[in-house]
């Protein structure tokens, strides 16, 4: 049986409390909102919080705000299963609450936070295994090693990105607001939270905390999320595609796509949308444009499914998306 390590638990009242504490404790402390990635992973001796503070607590980050017309406020705290059930989200955001079904299963959905999703950690078959295994072979690069095991020649870890929300969110252009204990508060378009670097792949100080997330206004467009996984529930996605469609007499005036699952960040798919930014809309131009995203996905052979299958169904999956997203029936 996986053990948890001994740590000291804090449960503060507010935000600002919660800020304190970390800032307190520095490195040694770690956030924790569901607690289904970072209990986990201190089982394995992945992460090691001396101090760990829990934000269930915090009323404040469990509730959204606004209007579809004007753009809505996630906190960062919702339940996943909040945003799957919500009907204000399903009829307006139907691709938000889609994507929260698709993650795990019910009984995680009800434990797992949007914030927590968005900040999974990436994932690895060297990586997520536990301590015993990871020391009988040599400990990989992203924890306590200094050799990437999927590429050893190389000088970075390509563990994956494997969040369920963010290729969507990222495609939507979403924001997110992150506040720092001394009283600094950012916002910023979530793809920009995201770095191309297994270890490193948020661009955020472990003591800032993500406190919401903001979606758009509905204003013409139309987006989707399309995942692989070996099992219809549980698994976490081999490939992920998230898209977003904007429309105007038939003509694509904006598209946005994002490539989970193949690679340590949101890939954009950037010759795709070239190719259909300002097009008539007809399927044998999605289709080429999708063929377009196989170069891109950089799945390797450090999770579930082969790698080059996974990079091949790339463009069928951004085909499906780009269906949806236009309203039209996938194959």
């Amino acid at each position: 049986m996986l053990r948890l390590p001994t740590f000291g638990y804090h449960r503060p009242q507010s935000v600002d409390e919660a800020l304190r504490v970390a800032k307190d404790h520095g490195p040694e402390a770690s956030f924790v909102a569901g607690g289904t990635d970072l209990y986990p992973n201190m089982k394995r001796r992945h992460q090691r919080p001396k101090q760990v503070i829990s934000l269930g607590a915090l009323g404040e980050l469990h509730h959204s705000s606004g209007d579809p017309g004007a753009g809505m406020t996630l906190g960062a705290m919702m339940r996943l299963s909040e945003i799957e059930h919500s009907p204000l989200l399903r009829e307006h955001y139907p691709a938000v609450a889609e994507a929260a079904s698709l993650v795990s299963t019910p009984l995680l959905r009800n434990m797992g936070t949007l914030g927590g999703n968005l900040l999974l950690d990436t994932r690895c078959n060297y990586y997520d295994q536990t301590h015993e295994w990871r020391e009988s072979v040599n400990f990989c690069m992203k924890c306590d090693g200094d050799t990437c095991w999927v590429a050893p020649s190389s000088p970075r870890c390509w563990a994956v990105q494997s969040s369920d929300s963010a290729p969507l969110l990222c495609a939507m252009g979403a924001e997110v607001t992150l506040r720092s204990a001394d009283g600094g508060e950012r916002r910023l378009p979530l793809g920009d939270l995201y770095r191309d670097d297994g270890i490193a792949y948020v661009a955020k100080d472990p003591s800032e905390l993500m406190t919401s997330v903001h979606l758009p206004a509905l204003n013409g467009w139309r987006a989707s999320y399309r995942k692989l996984r070996r099992r219809g529930t549980f698994d976490f996605p081999v490939l992920g595609v998230g898209a977003c469609v904007w429309t105007e007499g038939g003509v694509i005036t904006d598209v946005k796509i994002r490539i989970g699952g193949a690679g340590s960040w949101p890939i954009a798919a950037t010759a795709a949308e070239e190719m259909l930014r300002g097009q008539t809309a007809n399927e044998e131009l999605v289709r080429e444009a999708a063929a377009s995203a196989y170069k891109p996905a950089r799945a390797m052979d450090n999770t579930d499914h082969e790698a080059r299958w996974r990079k091949r169904m790339a463009p069928v999956f951004v085909t499906r998306a780009l269906f949806d997203c236009l309203g039209w029936t996938a194959d």
